[in-house]
């Protein structure tokens, strides 16, 4: 029997010795490579805190303490000694368990989201509530990334957490000094100072182990040296950040050290009051394809060779790295064109950008509000910034688009990337809501390019804006062929036309390729439709309105909520203008859809082809028989 199906709760761990816990570490890596390479999934944050996961379920007592793990990017091994071993056959697929925290699938799990920087504020509540209720014997545990600490919701919920001593806290800060990319900052640079002393931490280990066996003129000794040490340590490690802010300091710790991490964890268990405990750890330890990836060290992984950690399922060109391009391309002729990312370079398709133009190129950490207004002193500086973020990121800065970019009129371009549905990441990482927020947005302009072409020439049009935000959204994915178009009348494309004057097929950024496959459906059962690409979405193209009077229904198919986004927008649009036409809006359901691929999703919501020309194929027939 494996040391791994021995433990089947936290509990277990307590059982084993340090060397039978060093053994269990290396099994665990080894399963986490052998199911994440054959699924996907976060692969190099989850290999970088093994030891620190057992040593944190060995001190505290789970799920009557409460250990609330920031973004959950790191809680597989979590997962793993908590009884989740058999689920990791199906991790991030249909039914299967997710890639994050999940409270439907333990009572060890307390969060469901997956947006960073947010675990220290949930951890604050819960200590208000447990000091109102009278639970005092219970620990709350919160551990969050050096990246994390990037955010400034993270800062927030620290300066509110320091301000009541005598509410307990542990705060674990798991600290690669990496996010997605290389953590930046200034805080980055106070945790790379105490990362230096790490070893300087166990020389000081060793010396007082050899004075306290020499009895007590040793330790005597030891006090004084200790004294001596703490007086240095604070001029060259700036510690004293988080204990002016009113919160202990224990590290830096070896976070691949078990028993160094359990004598810290079970000081700072004993202390009254807030704690940190700094913890250095090394992302993708143990895999040698890990540890050498220069860009993310395996962030996330699609499926991969276990032993080389090549893709096995190479895509086309992804809509990410399509875009990465164009804005090279076109920052080359205008050098007034920045680039700014929050903390995710590679997943946004900037690397090549920030090679080729450093001093034009700005990662701002995981701070996306940070990102917009920083976005719109650039702007009123005289550049043209373009702020790429997931569209379930960018919910995180509305108020800024609101209130610094609209208000002000400012030429910003946001790349809206991972737009409408994305699937085995979960509900909190599909980007549904963006057509649904930024309709609200006075002056914004939001295009949805279909196809490489349509992507080169909106981002080029985006950019010409100069008194106003836009948007450019595309999905999660492969790009795909060209999906060309007959003509072009009033800045709508004409993908495909009938001259019976019967069904409008609106087909809004990707969802064009789909609907011109549903047309093709509906023309062999008998039902002619015109299919057209508004193209820009935000503000509605007039054209599109003259071209919905001509027919008697119109349909809509959007990669968004169907309530409130551009079907909504166009029922609106053709109500104030007296056009009197049937509107259908074909969409995903409020709600957050739960974990499976896009294709899955998708067919659920009824956005194939298949779906799309039922739909149609039934509002015809009641069309002809009203």
């Amino acid at each position: 029997m494996s040391l791994l199906e021995h433990v089947e709760e936290p509990a277990d761990l307590r059982t084993l010795s340090h060397a039978q816990l060093a053994d269990l570490a290396e099994e665990i890596r080894r399963f986490l490579v052998r199911h994440v390479s054959e699924t996907g999934g976060h692969l190099g944050p989850n290999l970088g805190v093994v030891e620190l996961t057992l040593a944190l379920h060995r001190c505290f007592d789970s799920p009557r303490d409460t250990l609330l793990w920031d973004v959950g990017h790191q809680a597989y091994v979590h997962k793993l000694v908590t009884g989740r071993a058999a689920g990791f056959a199906r991790l991030r697929h249909r039914g299967g368990l997710s890639g994050y925290p999940s409270r439907t699938e333990s009572v060890h799990d307390h969060i469901e989201h997956s947006h960073a920087s947010m675990a220290l504020s949930y951890a604050d509540g819960m200590a208000k509530a447990r000091q109102l209720s009278g639970d005092t014997e219970r620990h709350i545990v919160a551990i969050v990334g050096d990246g994390a600490l990037t955010g400034g919701a993270a800062w927030e919920a620290l300066n509110n957490i320091a301000a009541a001593p005598e509410r307990p806290l542990v705060i674990v800060v798991n600290d690669n000094g990496r996010s997605y990319a290389p953590t930046v900052g200034g805080l980055a640079r106070h945790l790379g100072a105490l990362r230096l002393h790490a070893g300087y931490e166990r020389l000081l280990g060793w010396g007082r182990q050899a004075l306290d066996s020499a009895g007590i003129p040793g330790q005597s000794v030891y006090r004084a040296l200790h004294a001596a040490k703490q007086g240095l340590k604070d001029v060259l490690a700036p510690q004293v950040l988080f204990e002016d802010l009113g919160l202990k300091y224990l590290g830096p710790v070896d976070g691949h050290d078990i028993p160094a991490l359990e004598e810290a964890l079970e000081r700072a268990k004993a202390y009254p009051a807030p704690v940190i405990v700094h913890c250095v750890t090394r992302k993708g330890r143990g895999y040698r394809p890990a540890e050498e990836d220069a860009t993310d060290h395996f962030h996330g992984v699609g499926v991969i060779d276990p032993v080389t950690g090549n893709p096995l399922r190479p895509g086309g060109l992804s809509w990410s790295a399509a875009f990465g391009g164009e804005l090279i391309s076109v920052a080359s002729e205008r050098r007034d064109v920045v680039a700014i990312t929050a903390a995710m370079p590679g997943s946004v398709g900037l690397t090549d950008f920030a090679e080729r133009y450093p001093s034009r190129f700005f990662d701002v950490g995981i701070a996306e509000q940070h990102a917009v207004a920083s976005a719109a002193g650039l702007a009123m500086g005289g550049l043209h910034p373009v702020v790429a973020l997931y569209g379930t990121f960018l919910n995180r800065a509305l108020d800024q688009v609101l209130m610094d970019l609209a208000l002000h009129r400012l030429g910003v371009t946001l790349a809206i990337d991972r737009a409408g549905v994305t699937g085995d990441d979960g509900p909190s990482h599909n980007g549904l809501w963006d057509l649904v927020l930024l309709q609200a947005v006075p002056g914004l302009r939001i295009a949805a390019p279909r196809d490489l072409p349509t992507l080169a020439e909106e981002l080029g049009e985006a950019l010409e804006v100069s008194d106003a935000p836009t948007a450019v959204r595309f999905p999660r994915g492969a790009v795909g062929q060209a999906v060309p178009s007959l003509r072009r009348t009033g800045g709508v494309d004409v993908l495909r036309e009938s001259l019976g004057g019967g069904i409008l097929l609106v087909g809004v950024g990707v969802m064009a390729r789909t609907a011109l496959e549903a047309a093709d459906r509906c023309a062999r059962q008998g039902v002619e439709t015109t299919v057209v690409d508004p193209r820009w979405v935000k503000p509605l193209p007039p054209e599109l309105l003259r071209l919905a009077a001509r027919h008697s229904v119109v349909v809509t198919v959007e990669d968004g909520l169907r309530t409130g986004g551009v079907g909504t927008a166009l029922m609106q649009a053709l109500r104030e203008a007296g056009i009197d036409v049937d509107v259908r809006v074909l969409g995903m359901a409020e709600g957050f859809p739960e974990q499976g691929t896009r294709a899955e999703l998708l067919t659920e919501a009824g956005l194939t082809a298949q779906g799309i020309a039922e739909a149609v194929i039934s509002v015809a027939g009641v069309a002809l028989t009203a």
